[in-house]
Parts: structure tokens; sequence; C-alpha cells
């Protein structure tokens, strides 16, 4: 006969490979290749999946946009990780409103979210409750992009993702 405590452990280990067979992320791959970029901030990867960076918002491009420094934030994300493998990390909330993958994005050790902000290709933008451990980073990352007058910061009269 099994117990109850064996049963309750099964489930657990079930949950536990649930989680952690699929590559160890619970909200998607952990890697992937990204067939094309959309804009500074989204992407899209080889299954089809959409991926909105955490912790950034870029200039917009879409939709009949044209923002101030929003074509080289596209440039950028472009030449950084189109037609490349990416890792995946996710925070507490896997997708947003309109269904797309959130996470922070690297080539390597290359974490694209972070150096976004750091060349002044992007703003911070936190929505809580994901980035919470991060926030402190990123605006210190924002801070000195602002202070060095780099990317967005140098180029644009008026900054639309701040």
């Amino acid at each position: 006969m099994i117990g109850r405590h064996h049963i309750g452990l099964a489930f657990v280990a079930g949950l536990a490979c649930a989680w952690a067979c699929d590559g160890g992320e619970r909200c998607g791959p952990s890697t992937a290749t990204v067939a094309r970029v959309i804009d500074g901030d989204t992407v899209e990867l080889t299954s089809g999946e959409r991926v909105r960076y955490l912790m950034i918002d870029t200039p917009e491009t879409t939709g009949g946009k044209n923002d101030c420094f929003g074509a080289e934030a596209v440039a950028f994300n472009r030449q950084a990780v189109e037609g490349r493998e990416v890792s995946l990390t996710y925070d507490e909330v896997c997708e947003d409103d309109y269904g797309r993958l959130l996470a922070y994005v690297s080539v390597g050790d290359r974490e694209i979210n972070a150096l976004m902000v750091e060349r002044g290709y992007a703003c911070v933008l936190q929505i809580p409750p994901n980035g919470a451990d991060r926030a402190d980073e990123f605006d210190d990352l924002e801070y000195a992009a602002k202070n060095g007058m780099a990317g967005l910061w140098g180029a644009c009269e008026e900054v639309t993702c701040d």
C-alpha cells in the first residue's frame, strides 16, 4: 500500500519534472533561435513564439510610428540577436496581455536587455512583479546612460520611452 506521503512526493516530483524537463524553464524554452526582430524590444523565435524583453522599453517603430532613435534600437537588436541562438530567462509573470513571452535575452554571456539600456537604446520599464530584484541595477544603467548622453539620451530632443 502506498501512503499519502509517497503520493505527495510523486506529485511534487511530477511538478518539478514538468517545470525542469523542458530545459529548465517553466514559461518557455531556455534556448531558442531568433527568426526575426520585430522592434527594439520584441523578437520572434523560429518556433513562432514572440518574446518581449523584460525591464526595457524602446522607441516605437511599429504601427505607423517612427520615434526618435527607434530605428537605431531595431538595428542594434537585429545585429545582436537575429539568426542567433539566445538564452531566455524568465521572471514571475511568463506572458504579457498579447501572449508574448516575457524574458531576459542573452547571447553568450551578454544580456541584451541590460546592454540596450547601458548603450542608450532603451529606457527602463519595470512592470511588477517582474524585475523587482533587478530594478536598481537597471535604474543605475539608465542613470549612467542619461549622464553620458548615450544613444537616445544624446540624440533625441524628446525621449518617448521615458
